[in-house]
């Protein structure tokens, strides 16, 4: 697991972008999947930046999202299929039909979740897995005590995930207490993930993914199992994490490998 730890949210954000960018330069036919929240919102205005001033070309890139509430249409302004089209998708030239959320209005939400796998299946799998984390520690709907072999499927929102999101909704009552969402095992099977927080409230999450043992209580912990992750974080979201310096050493031995300057053997 590779730390990246940058001064603030907009730094951070830029840095996960150019991994996107990079990513879609060298492979123009890849599948991405894309998560919602206030946190990808900085990096998704930063592509948007180089699709329009660089022309970062989104044509042939297919995009897969982890979840989606029940029950809203995709018209709704808080469903993500709309927060999707309002902050990147429309931005872009990326073609509609190649963009998948989660439908929250299937009627049959079993068939569907393993619909949904199998489009990523015939998709040749996610390339890379763009990720935020709850204050708990969940990935996507992924609450805690969920299990880490878990597929794409319906899930209850637990009470704390209900009262953050109240915020978008007005008010408790009216934010859905369902969603359709990758599972952890859905996720594990992507070739790269990309983790981003940002801010104090998530400071004990990524201390507990990073440093904690594997659990089913911080889903998120899960990805010390994966093979390349990258976690990008603020100052602040970091602030919890004991072994920074053993982070910062990796991130300068990357750069060093990058340059193709390794010091100790220029002085040799």
């Amino acid at each position: 697991m590779r730390v990246i730890i940058e001064p603030t949210p907009e730094a951070a954000s830029r840095r996960a972008a150019q991994m996107i960018a990079r990513l879609v330069r060298q492979k123009p036919v890849c599948t991405l999947g894309l998560a919602t929240g206030g946190t990808p919102l900085k990096m998704y205005g930063e592509l948007i930046r180089m699709h329009q001033e660089e022309g970062l070309d989104f044509s042939r890139v297919k995009t897969f999202n982890l979840d989606e509430y029940v029950g809203l249409p995709p018209s709704h302004e808080q469903s993500y299929r709309y927060f999707m089209q309002k902050n990147l998708f429309d931005l872009i030239n990326i073609d509609v039909r190649n963009t998948h959320v989660p439908d929250g209005r299937a009627l049959d939400f079993e068939k569907y979740g393993d619909r949904y796998e199998q489009l990523i299946v015939d998709a040749g799998g996610i390339e890379l897995q763009v990720l935020g984390i709850g204050a708990d520690g969940h990935i996507a709907f992924n609450e805690p005590g969920s299990s880490l072999g878990s597929r794409t499927r319906l899930k209850t929102l637990a009470p704390e995930t209900v009262r953050d999101n109240a915020r978008f909704f007005g008010s408790e009552n009216a934010v859905p207490k369902l969603a359709i969402t990758m599972g952890v095992g859905t996720i594990l099977e992507s070739r790269r993930c990309l983790l981003l927080a940002f801010g104090d409230s998530k400071a004990d999450a990524i201390a507990a993914t990073i440093e904690g043992p594997v659990t089913a209580q911080v889903t998120a912990s899960a990805l010390q199992l994966h093979r390349e992750v990258v976690v990008v974080l603020d100052e602040a979201a970091a602030s919890k994490l004991a072994r920074r310096e053993y982070y910062e050493g990796v991130e300068d031995a990357h750069r060093m490998l990058e340059s193709g300057k390794l010091p100790w053997i220029d002085e040799a």
